[in-house]
C-alpha cells in the first residue's frame, strides 16, 4: 500500500490558469467540471508527463516509456494491462482528499468496444487515432470547487519503496515550481510517440457542406452525410426497429472544419459558451481532444458504490423565459422521450447487475431534466454495489461503451452503426476519465466534444432513434446539440491572447 504526498494548496490556483502552466507537458489530460460544483461538477484534475502510457489500436496493446518513446506489446488488452500496472501501487482512499490520488487517466474510443464483442468495421478509418490512450500519472492537481480547496498529490509511480518517495517528493517540488512560474506564452512542442507513429487510412470518408447552418460557410463546415442521407439512414434505422431487429439505435453524423488556432484556445471559448460538469482537455500533442460533455457515464468510489447517469432526451433552449420553461416542460412530458430514456435505463440496470451485488441496482432518480446553455436533457440515475471481488474494471468491460450513446439490444445496435455511418466514431461516445490508486473511477461520455488532429476538427452529434422517430426532426436535433461547439468556431476571442 502506497501513501502518496499531500500539500494543499492555499488559496487555491485557478483551474484554467493551471493548465496554461502546464501547456507543452506531455500527455497532459484536464478532466474540468466546469459547471455545477455543489452536485455532478465538484472534482477538477490535473496532470501530466505520465511515465507510462497504454495505447491500444485495434485490440492490440502496447506500453509506452515516454522518456524514449520504446514501447513493448501487451499481451492484455488495454483494460488488463492497466489494471496490472496499477497493482504495485494501490493506496487507500483517505476521508477529507480528493477521490483521484494519480493512477491512470485518459480516454476509451467508441471503437474499443471492439475489443469486447465481435462487431464490423466501419467503412472508413481516416482519422487512425488510437482506441484506447491512457497514462499512469504520478502527480495531481485537484479542486473540491464545492469546499473551495485544492490540493497537489504525488505517488512515486511508476516507482516502489523509497524510490518512489523520493520519486515523489521531486515531482511535487517540480509542480509548485510550474505553478509559481508565469504562464509560457508558446507551447513547447511535446513529444507524443503514442499518436505520431500511428499509420492513417488515406481514403478520406464522404464529406458535404451543411446548408441548413446559418454559420456553415463562413467556418468551413462539413459533414459526413448530406440531409438527405441522414434522413434516409434514420428512415433504415426505423425499418429495422420495425422488423424486429432492435428497439432503438443512437445515430450520428460527423462535422468538421478548419482548425484555425490553438486547440487550447477553442477550448476555453467552448467552456465559456457552455460549461459542462464533465468538460475536459487532453494534449497529446497531433490528438488534442477538446470536450464539453454533459454527461457521466460511471463513477465507482473506493467503496465500490456505482452511479451512471443516461441522458436520453433533448430540447433547444428557447428564445424568451416563458417558451424556454414551456419546452423543459414538453421534454419532461414527452412519452417519445420518456420511453426512449427508459429502455437505456434498463438497458443500463442490466449491465450494472452483470458485476454488482444481486438487489443493489436501484433508480433513484428517473426523467429529471437538467439545463444546459443550449439544450434542456432528460436525464435519470442509476446506483448500484459492486459484488465482492469485482473492480472497477470489471465494470466498465460490462458497460462499454454507455447504452445512451449504442441503443437497445446494445451490440445489435453496434452492428447497425457500423453499416449505416461512413467512419469510426473514435474518442466520440466513449469515455474520458481517470482509474485512482484506490479503486476509485470517475468517466463521462465523449460527447459536445471536439477532437483537433494536425489542421483539422472534428465534432459528432447524434441522436437516439426509435419507432415513432420523425427523420427531420432526429435531423434538427443533431443540429441543436452542435450548436455551442459550431458557435465556438465561429466566434475566435478578439484581443484575447491565450497561450499558443
Amino acid at each position: 500500500m502506497i501513501h502518496p504526498l499531500v500539500e494543499e494548496l492555499s488559496p487555491p490556483p485557478d483551474p484554467i490558469e493551471s493548465c496554461a502552466r502546464f501547456l507543452g507537458q506531455p500527455y497532459l489530460i484536464f478532466l474540468d467540471s466546469a459547471r455545477d460544483p455543489e452536485q455532478l461538477g465538484r472534482w477538477s484534475f490535473l496532470a501530466a508527463d505520465p511515465a507510462v502510457v497504454v495505447r491500444d489500436v485495434r485490440g492490440r496493446a502496447e506500453r509506452i516509456t515516454t522518456a524514449d518513446g520504446t514501447s513493448v506489446s501487451l499481451g492484455a488488452d488495454a483494460l488488463h494491462a492497466v489494471r496490472e500496472l496499477l497493482a504495485p501501487h494501490r493506496a487507500s482512499a483517505e476521508r477529507g482528499l480528493p477521490p483521484f490520488l494519480g493512477g491512470a487517466a485518459g480516454y476509451l474510443a467508441y471503437d474499443w468496444g471492439a475489443v469486447l464483442e465481435r462487431l464490423p468495421a466501419p467503412r472508413h478509418d481516416d482519422l487512425g487515432v488510437p482506441d484506447a490512450l491512457l497514462g499512469l500519472y504520478d502527480w495531481v492537481i485537484a479542486w473540491d470547487h464545492a469546499e473551495r480547496r485544492s490540493w497537489i498529490v504525488s505517488c512515486g509511480l511508476p516507482e516502489t519503496g523509497e524510490r518512489a518517495r523520493t520519486r515523489a517528493a521531486e515531482r511535487l517540488a517540480m509542480v509548485k515550481a510550474r505553478l509559481a512560474a508565469p504562464v509560457p506564452v508558446a507551447r513547447d512542442a511535446p513529444s507524443s510517440p503514442a499518436v505520431r507513429s500511428l499509420a492513417r487510412s488515406t481514403a478520406r470518408a464522404p464529406s458535404y457542406p451543411v446548408e441548413e447552418v446559418e454559420l456553415a460557410a463562413a467556418i468551413g463546415l462539413r459533414s459526413s452525410f448530406t440531409h438527405r442521407g441522414y434522413l434516409d439512414a434514420v428512415t433504415r434505422v426505423r425499418e429495422y426497429i420495425i422488423a424486429g431487429d432492435i428497439f432503438q439505435a443512437n445515430l450520428s453524423q460527423r462535422l468538421e472544419a478548419p482548425l484555425r488556432e490553438p486547440p487550447w484556445s477553442l477550448y476555453t471559448r467552448l467552456r465559456a459558451i457552455n460549461p459542462a460538469p464533465f468538460a475536459a482537455y487532453l494534449d497529446f500533442g497531433e490528438l488534442c481532444i477538446a470536450s464539453a460533455s454533459p454527461e457521466r457515464f460511471l463513477r465507482v468510489d473506493a467503496a465500490g458504490r456505482v452511479e451512471a447517469r443516461p441522458i436520453k432526451g433533448t430540447r433547444p433552449r428557447g428564445i424568451h423565459p416563458a417558451h424556454d420553461a414551456a419546452l423543459a416542460r414538453a421534454l419532461a412530458d414527452s412519452a417519445k422521450d420518456r420511453a426512449e430514456n427508459l429502455m437505456i435505463v434498463d438497458l443500463l440496470r442490466n449491465d450494472l447487475s452483470r458485476v454488482c451485488r444481486p438487489g443493489s441496482v436501484r433508480v433513484p432518480e428517473l426523467f429529471a431534466v437538467e439545463h444546459y446553455s443550449t439544450v434542456h436533457h432528460l436525464v435519470s440515475t442509476i446506483t448500484g454495489e459492486l459484488e465482492a471481488g469485482r473492480d472497477a474494471v470489471d465494470l466498465l468491460r460490462a458497460t462499454f461503451p454507455g447504452g445512451s450513446i449504442t441503443g437497445a439490444p446494445k451490440v445489435r445496435a453496434m452492428e447497425i452503426i457500423a453499416e449505416l455511418e461512413p467512419s469510426r466514431r473514435g474518442p466520440y461516445c466513449g469515455t474520458i476519465g481517470y482509474l485512482s490508486t484506490t479503486g476509485a473511477l470517475d468517466g463521462s461520455i465523449v460527447i459536445r466534444t471536439y477532437v483537433a488532429l494536425g489542421d483539422r476538427v472534428y465534432f459528432s452529434v447524434g441522436g437516439g432513434i426509435v419507432a415513432d422517430s420523425d427523420p427531420e426532426q432526429e435531423y434538427r436535433e443533431t443540429l441543436d446539440k452542435a450548436r455551442a461547439l459550431i458557435a465556438a468556431l465561429a466566434r475566435p476571442a478578439q484581443g484575447t491572447r491565450h497561450p499558443a
